[in-house]
């Protein structure tokens, strides 16, 4: 995103879904929303944000950045869609193939070069879409039929029930945990606590994974049970 609006739009302001920033959304006529695509579909903290402030969509102008580790057909076709049905006007898309974040899993992980690579790749996307954005003639990366069909058929229908609810499965190695607290302080659902000098997890985890790839024992997993490899974007830079 930062990326993105340094191209397109200097004075314009960053910031995350966790801060709610709803006055700063209604006061803006054009948005760029940005997000991790799961499984084809979206994270279900994006989906609850959207519907649950679907009021402040109407009239938005909004272009949809899509990151992903493989392919995903209509990641930012998701996203488009659910704003449409509030009032949004989508003007365009972008899909950015990025370094695999699910570290507990040995699926997608590359060489630490590679990933530098995709970084880098998608830095130069990031530059030609906002200017073309910026000249009138955005992208529309995942935003047509076909796109959706391929998301719908490639993942969403396989895997819907991934993303449906929030997940209870997050796991913390209470041996492992040495009590830091970083986990707690990182997630956004507020899913995390310290109980007696250790992690515990509740019910509403929704698999940002930011806990899992920033804790320095290695002591949480999700989908896996070891952690492989530990991904944040600071990494490959």
């Amino acid at each position: 995103m930062e990326t993105f609006l340094k191209e397109y739009d200097a004075d314009a302001r960053t910031f995350s879904i966790e801060e709610c920033a709803l006055n700063d959304i209604e006061k803006q006529e054009e948005i760029v929303f940005g997000y991790p695509v799961q499984y084809s579909n979206l994270p279900r903290i994006v989906r609850d944000y959207i519907t649950n402030h679907s009021d402040i969509w109407k009239g938005r102008k909004v272009f949809v950045i899509a990151t992903m580790g493989l392919f995903s057909g209509d990641g930012a076709g998701n996203l488009a869609r659910l704003l449409k049905k509030h009032g949004a006007v989508v003007i365009g898309g972008l899909h950015l193939k990025m370094p695999d974040s699910i570290g507990d899993v040995r699926a997608l992980k590359r060489p630490l070069s590679e990933n530098q690579r995709l970084v880098r790749d998608a830095e130069q996307k990031i530059k030609i879409a906002a200017h073309r954005l910026k000249s009138g003639n955005p992208t529309r990366d995942g935003l047509g039929f076909v796109s959706h069909l391929t998301g719908l058929f490639g993942q969403r229908l396989y895997f819907y029930h991934k993303t449906r609810d929030y997940s209870d499965k997050l796991k913390i190695d209470a041996q492992k945990c040495v009590g830091c607290g970083k986990c707690a302080g990182l997630c956004p659902m507020k899913n995390l606590r310290m109980e007696n000098g250790k992690a515990t997890a509740g019910s509403i985890c929704t698999m940002c994974y930011r806990c899992i790839n920033n804790c320095p024992a290695r002591a949480i997993t999700l989908l896996g049970k070891t952690v492989f490899e530990q991904g944040g974007i600071e990494k490959y830079l």
